[in-house]
């Protein structure tokens, strides 16, 4: 069993950033890729990145390349999104969640484990 609670969103105006975390419980948090999600009203969840179990592999949204950095402390069990240049339509909920492998990192419906998301709206 996993549990993931994510932190660190909130109301911000365009332009500027925020970092999320993703705290894990566990014994093998570094033996599991980790990935973020998003999802707007209305909208189906949206990879947005991923990091593999030791850290040295990343993936990104084409929507978020370039703006946003995931990366992990597994000393900590936690996992990050730095979000820079936000903006209005990066507002969503966001979530954390664990997969075992990492082919299927960019399909939520191969996560195991999920958190309870994290509101982040960006106003214009």
């Amino acid at each position: 069993q996993v549990q993931l609670v994510e932190s660190g969103g909130g109301l911000v105006q365009a332009g500027t950033s925020l970092r999320l975390s993703c705290a894990a419980s566990g014994r093998t948090f570094s033996s599991v890729a980790m990935g973020w999600f998003r999802q707007a009203p209305g909208k189906e969840r949206e990879f947005i990145a991923a990091i593999s179990g030791a850290g040295r592999t990343t993936d990104y949204a084409d929507s978020v390349k370039g703006r946003f950095t995931i990366s992990r402390d597994n000393a900590k069990n936690t996992v990050y999104l730095q979000m820079n240049s936000l903006k209005p339509e990066d507002t969503a909920v966001y979530y954390c969640a664990s997969n075992s492998y990492w082919a299927y990192v960019r399909f939520a419906n191969k996560y195991d484990y999920w958190g309870q998301g994290t509101q982040v709206t960006v106003s214009s």
